[in-house]
């Protein structure tokens, strides 16, 4: 398929363009229809919305609200009256605004207005709901009750619609992640060419899975946190997996490949575990699915899409814009050195061959120094509450958040969110009486009933994200209203949330304990190992833990959080543990499965469990941390979204991938493994015949035939010394064929010397492994005759061949 796609560049880089355009025109001119819906079966809040609704169909429209106060006098007097009244009537008289009510209509107005007079508000309902609501309107309205004000009048505005309109512009934090991205990958590449494929890349996949995503939502309830999640899941793992593949193909061309060849090849391997990884993604993703919460429903639609998009852009489009660069994919230094010097030795150096080593020397250490970094940042996690964010988390500077604490200064801090108990049956009057003695209630009155449906709005004495709000909502179910034998239903924004965090909490074990499933099972068929799954879900487990215990930190105790500029604390969103703990599961899985592919390579060539970690770790943990730092900066541009969902999203999944890629798969995951020799490749005989062969690395070639007259038909001998010309003795010496079967083993002499026998001509793998004297692996030609083949080995040298 990358050959085809290679050669066919044009017509594949066109199709992409032609999916890309013609998705993005019809989504233009069909528009969006994303919808949140919250609403939970069998829950008390879910009853009194079907309830409201059967009672007050037409109640359908955002209402936002316009909040002012005067430094001195009332309200009331006639100087703030003739400001605020010529614009109440001002938007009202506007197209797409349905009512408003203010303070000045009456005796009813008389309740829109704070005891000591210096507060009062009016609401605004629209026809439409908030996303619906043009944002042109809504700016006409924000800019029509701010123009009323003058010194010792203060005028703001709170709701969901007028929230819309103080965001940064839409893709803004899109841009800066890109921005972001692209400084990464030219210091990694070096090369304007090679940097700018996985950005393409990613950008074709984003784009395609957004547009569908939009058009989709006019079919099925997608909430419009969705579109912002498929954004920053399908840039990172967009990018990455173009990383992944432009590394290896670039690390081919230098050994000497054609472009042509080092494409397919690199597809071969690096595509492979592109292709594995994002399925990956795509399982922990559905896993969301177990928990039967439909707000969650379009989240897994536009996720999965957009990562099945990404994937099939890295793995069609890549390597067609592989075809057109050729050789440019290198930077011009390399170009130069390649032409000058020829193909370069296949060597992991730097700085990653030597932590590599050092890990190798030191396992105990570096395992117990990492479990305590993610020990003390999993603490926090154990105060984790789940709720709601409002607008009382906004940004101080906001308007939507001045409103938000003007109207809890003037009515009490629970006006910002009522309850609605929804009484069908029974004395409401008395009902009414009892709410009001109910400790935590600050005032409770019934509205004029409808359908036989009361509506009694109930005022908490505490704000909307308070543990003692929480309390009053179990009080009212569990007490006040059975005592007053009603039938009635506890209802509104807030016990919504409360339904919502409470459901979510009990489903969380079994969605943890699917997508860990899932999990192992991929990993156990792809590696054919119990150890290796074993020890990812333990390491996801960690990650997730230490995660969650820095998004407390920030966001629930609000360390950092005016840094950050991020508002006020408060609860974690409910919805948020399962969305990010789906995306980290899957992102993770990722770095293990890059990770580990390459070790369990180089164990099926040499069955050296130390080598195999050591080689694997020093040639994918400088890609592994590229990748996982561009993850981190596109993660953390979402901060600038002004979607608190998605701004906390972002930094818990910045925090659980710098964590996961810095901490885990580079120093704990590697200790344990040569902690654990090799058990790490252990698996039951009676399991492997009856697993599936899932191959994450390509197919191994056929083995050499032995010679059927018996005895080798050559042999390869030799040396093994130091750069000095000491001897190495009991160097193990091992000869491979080019499929990985283990031909011949023997161990050096006093003086160096070994001799392995050769089963007929041609081209095998000769692994030499000493120790602390490094290990060197060499691909050697055989003929007709015996071949003399000299080994030096460097202390603490890694090197490897595929």
């Amino acid at each position: 398929m990358a050959r085809w796609c290679y050669r066919h560049r044009l017509v594949v880089l066109l199709v992409w363009v032609g999916a890309l355009f013609g998705l993005g025109f019809s989504a233009s001119t069909a528009g969006t229809d994303y919808a949140n819906v919250f609403s939970l079966p069998n829950t008390d809040s879910k009853r009194a919305y079907d309830l409201m609704e059967k009672a007050f169909p037409d109640s359908a429209g955002d209402t936002d609200t316009v909040v002012w106060k005067v430094d001195q006098g009332s309200v009331r007097d006639a100087s703030v009256r003739s400001r605020i009244q010529p614009a109440l009537e001002k938007i009202a008289a506007m197209k797409g605004v349905g009512d408003v009510t203010g303070p000045y209509a009456g005796a009813p107005g008389a309740r829109q207005i704070s005891r000591d007079g210096r507060i009062a508000y009016a609401q605004i309902t629209f026809t439409e709901r908030s996303n619906a609501v043009p944002k042109e309107l809504v700016q006409d309205v924000v800019d029509t009750a701010q123009g009323a004000e003058r010194g010792g009048l203060q005028v703001e505005l709170g709701g969901q619609a007028i929230q819309r309109v103080q965001e940064p512009p839409t893709g803004l934090a899109e841009m800066v992640g890109i921005v972001a991205a692209a400084l990464v990958l030219f210091l990694a590449f070096g090369s304007l060419f090679a940097m700018l494929l996985p950005i393409g890349v990613a950008v074709f996949g984003v784009g395609t899975g957004l547009f569908s995503t939009q058009l989709l939502s006019h079919t099925t309830d997608i909430p419009d946190l969705a579109p912002l999640l498929a954004t920053l899941i399908g840039l990172g793992v967009g990018i990455d997996y173009a990383l992944f593949i432009v590394t290896r193909h670039r690390r081919g061309i230098l050994k000497g490949m054609a472009p042509e060849d080092s494409a397919a090849t690199a597809l071969d391997t690096s595509g492979r575990a592109v292709l594995f990884a994002g399925g990956t993604v795509c399982i922990a993703l559905a896993g969301m699915l177990v928990t039967n919460l439909r707000f969650l429903d379009g989240v897994v639609i536009g996720t999965s899409l957009t990562v099945v998009l990404s994937v099939l852009a890295a793995t069609t489009l890549l390597p067609a814009l592989l075809g057109f660069l050729g050789p440019r994919v290198l930077s011009r230094r390399q170009r130069r050195k390649l032409a000058a010097e020829g193909p370069e030795r296949e060597r992991a150096s730097g700085l990653a061959a030597r932590w590599s080593g050092t890990v190798q020397r030191r396992p105990r250490t570096i395992a117990a120094l990492a479990l305590v970094v993610m020990a003390v940042l999993a603490l926090p996690v154990l105060s984790l509450r789940l709720g709601a964010t409002d607008q009382g988390n906004d940004e101080a500077s906001t308007t939507t958040r001045k409103a938000y604490d003007l109207l809890a200064e003037g009515f009490g801090p629970g006006f910002n969110g009522p309850l609605q108990v929804v009484v069908s049956d029974g004395d409401t009057t008395a009902l009414v009486k009892d709410i009001r003695a109910t400790r935590g209630v600050a005032q409770a009155a019934a509205l004029p009933p409808a359908r036989g449906v009361t509506v009694i709005q109930v005022v908490p004495a505490t704000s909307p994200q308070s543990k003692q709000t929480d309390e009053l909502i179990d009080t009212l179910r569990d007490y006040v209203i059975p005592d007053a034998g009603a039938q009635a239903h506890v209802g509104g924004v807030t016990a919504v949330s409360k339904d919502f965090a409470t459901v979510t909490g009990d489903r969380l074990p079994l969605f943890i304990a699917t997508i860990i499933g899932l999990g192992f099972l991929l990993l156990l068929i792809a590696f054919r190992s119990v150890v290796v799954p074993l020890t990812a879900a333990v390491m996801n487990l960690i990650a997730a833990a230490a995660s969650f215990g820095v998004l407390v930190a920030i966001f629930q105790w609000g360390v950092g959080l005016d840094l950050l500029g991020l508002g006020k604390e408060g609860p974690i969103n409910a919805f948020l543990p399962v969305i990010m703990l789906s995306l980290l599961f899957g992102l993770s899985m990722d770095y293990q499965v890059f990770l580990v592919s390459r070790m369990h390579e180089e164990w099926v060539h040499t069955k050296d469990n130390a080598r195999a970690v050591r080689v694997g770790l020093a040639e994918t943990s400088r890609v592994i941390n590229s990748a996982a730092l561009i993850m981190v900066c596109v993660f953390l541009a979402f901060v600038l979204s002004g979607d608190s969902g998605a701004a906390m999203a972002g930094v818990g999944l910045a925090a659980a991938v710098a964590l996961d890629a810095f901490v885990l798969r580079t120093a704990l995951v590697p200790a344990a493994m040569h902690l654990l020799g090799g058990a790490n490749w252990w698996l039951p005989g009676w399991l492997d015949k009856r697993l599936p062969h899932l191959a994450v690395e390509p197919t191994e070639e056929a083995a050499e035939a032995v010679d059927p007259e018996g005895g080798p038909a050559s042999v390869i001998h030799g040396y093994v010394r130091t750069p000095e010309g000491d001897p190495v003795e009991d160097a193990g010496v091992t000869l491979l064929s080019k499929g990985g079967r283990q031909l011949d083993r023997v161990t050096s002499l006093a003086d160096g010397s070994y001799i392995v026998s050769v089963p007929a001509p041609g081209s095998y793998l000769l692994a030499v492994t000493a120790g602390s004297h490094g290990s060197k692996a060499r691909h050697v030609t055989v003929a007709d005759g015996p071949v003399v083949y000299d080994v030096e080995l460097a202390e603490g040298e890694v090197d490897a061949v595929n």
